[in-house]
Order: structure tokens, then sequence, then C-alpha cells
């Protein structure tokens, strides 16, 4: 019986991590083709990749504090020209049974607020066993109901995640139920929580870094497997000065499979007071212990065949570039293709 409950803890515990999008990087654009039917497949591996390894030390993981408030931000005055974003084109409830999971990152400090530059809806069908992640930029610029239009990343820390699910609804026609939400520091406490992970590095990554490994301040890892401690996953989902946002999108989501396949691998006895209680330090959400619970076969059903995870995102087919009046980049949603793309996402359920 002992082994049994340690199992279903260990297997709680993986369901949080497949779901914990916990890289701070923003939620870069991919454009996904209007005809495209089949699971999006953001990354095509070179078989011919070479592994590479890098050394690490563990650290010891320290609790920390993951705040849903914040002074709220103050919008970019808007001029008449101002293009306007129209009600979303339809709502409709999720099929019975399916769990609608907004994953965020937020980028807070302790001498700031946050944003959450990590937004990504991940929709669960036990019944099925499968999983579908839509990406979502950080920069699209939507109506916050109560604020008017702004970044979509400045929902949670104005409302806290009614308002950021209120936003959902308004402009893309669909209402998150449950929010899974980490930061930075939380992030690099839960990879070395796990004692590192290794990350199949699909290309090369070559920029700047204070890190053991960097040389004249720069870092290079990849192509291969990469050995990762949580300093260096971070910032490896992270960078952003040598790579597009594309690049960041797919180098957040090979971090996110390598820490659900490195729980999965642990030793389920020894390692799960550790883990429950890392965990429970480091991650903020509404989900309770019986709706994980729900959640363990598929966790294992995904963990034995990667091919149930349909993966999504919102790109440059689906937004357009913009410049507000006070001279920011932003993207404006192009509503009836983003919410075509959401329920092409749920039908893949």
């Amino acid at each position: 019986m002992k082994t049994l409950m340690n199992k279903r803890l260990i297997l709680v515990l993986s369901i949080i991590t497949l779901l914990t999008l916990s890289c701070q990087s923003a939620a870069p654009v991919i454009s996904l083709p209007s005809s495209h039917a089949a699971p999006l497949i953001l990354v095509t591996q070179d078989p011919n990749a070479p592994p590479t390894s890098t050394p690490f030390q563990p650290i010891a993981p320290t609790p920390t504090r993951i705040l849903t408030k914040a002074p709220a931000f103050t919008a970019t005055p808007l001029k008449t020209s101002t293009p306007t974003i129209p009600p979303a084109i339809s709502t409709s409830a999720p099929p019975a049974g399916l769990f609608n999971i907004l994953v965020l990152g937020s980028d807070y400090r302790p001498t700031s607020g946050f944003r959450t530059d990590t937004i990504l809806l991940v929709s669960i069908n036990p019944s099925k066993g499968t999983v579908s992640a839509i990406s979502f930029p950080r920069d699209l610029y939507v109506n916050i109901p109560g604020y008017g239009q702004e970044r979509l990343n400045t929902a949670e820390a104005r409302g806290g995640f009614r308002l950021m699910a209120d936003t959902f609804q308004a402009n893309f026609g669909v209402r998150p139920q449950y929010y899974v939400m980490t930061n930075m520091q939380g992030f690099v406490n839960i990879v070395d929580s796990l004692g590192g992970i290794e990350v199949n590095a699909a290309q090369r990554l070559t920029d700047k870094c204070k890190l053991p490994i960097a040389r004249g301040g720069y870092c290079t890892v990849g192509p291969g497997k990469v050995k990762m401690d949580g300093q260096t996953a971070l910032w490896y989902v992270r960078s952003r000065y040598s790579t597009s946002d594309f690049d960041r999108t797919r180098r957040a989501q090979e971090v996110v499979l390598a820490m659900f396949y490195k729980m999965m691998s642990l030793n389920v006895v020894t390692r799960t007071p550790e883990l429950y209680n890392q965990f429970r330090k480091n991650v903020e959400t509404n989900l309770s212990l019986a709706d994980i619970v729900s959640l363990i076969p598929t966790a294992v059903q995904v963990s034995a065949d990667p091919s149930r995870i349909h993966r999504y995102a919102i790109g440059g087919g689906e937004t357009i570039p913009y410049i507000t009046p006070g001279g920011a980049s932003v993207l404006l949603p192009r509503q009836d293709l983003i919410i075509s793309l959401i329920q092409r996402a749920l039908r893949a359920q």
C-alpha cells in the first residue's frame, strides 16, 4: 500500500511538471498554416546531431515567494486611429471532462511587479489520454475587461487569474478553468530539486551568459543532449540576444519535456516527500489534489506515447505587427484565425 501511494504521488508531481511551463521566456510566435490539420511539430530533431554534456552541480532549493498582486500598469494612451479589437466571434463551453489550464510564467522580482511572459493554454482530455498546448505571445494586444487595450501579459498582475480568464473569454471565446504559475526562481528550484535535467537541444545555441560554462562571456550548448541545472536551463529558455522568439518557444518546450521525463524516471520511494514539498513552495495553482489525481492516467499515457501531445502556437499568420502611438511594438490578434486554431486544438483531443 505504501509503495502504491508513493507511485500515485510521483505521478501527481509528474502531471504538475507537464503543466508547469515555468520557463520565463516570452511566448514566442510561430506561424501555423490555416490548412494544417495534423498536430503541429514545432521542431524536427537532427538525427545526426552529436550529444553534448554540460556539467553542473545542483544547488539546494530555497522557498520562493510567488505573488499574484502587483501595482497596476499604466496603459499607453491610445489615439482614435488605433485599431479596435472586436468582441470574440463565439464562446462555447469546453467538452465534458476537458481540463483547460492556463500555464503562466511570471518575471516577478522582489523590487518590482510582474508580467506573465509565458502564456500557454493546455487542454487535457483524460478520457482520450491526450494533451493540446497553444502558446500565446506576451505582446498580443487585446481588450482587458475594465482596462481597455493592453498586452495580454499584463492581465494576471492587474486582476489575478479571474481577470486573465475573463480576458481569454472576451477575446478568444474560451475560458480557462484552472491555472498553474511559477516565477524565475521557482523554475530554478524545481529543476535543481530534480537533480538537473537532460535537454535534447535541436539546434546549437551561443549567447551571452554568466554561468560556470561561459567562455569570454558566452555559453554554447547543443545540438544534442545537454545536461542542465536550474540556472543553465533558465538561461537556455530566456536567451534573446542571438535568437528570435520563434527559437525561444522551441527551447522552452524542450526544457519542459525534459523536466517531465526526468520526473517520470525518478525513484518513487526515496524522492517523493522531497519533490512534493519542493513543488508546494514553487508553484501556485487552483488545481486541487483531487483534480491532479484524476490526471494521473493521462500522465502515464503521455509519457509512454509523445504523439499524444499536440502542440500549436499563435504566430505571424494569426497576428498583425503594430506600433502604438506611444511607440510600443505589439501584435494585433486576427481573432477569427486564433479562434479557429483554438477550436482545431480542442478537436484534436
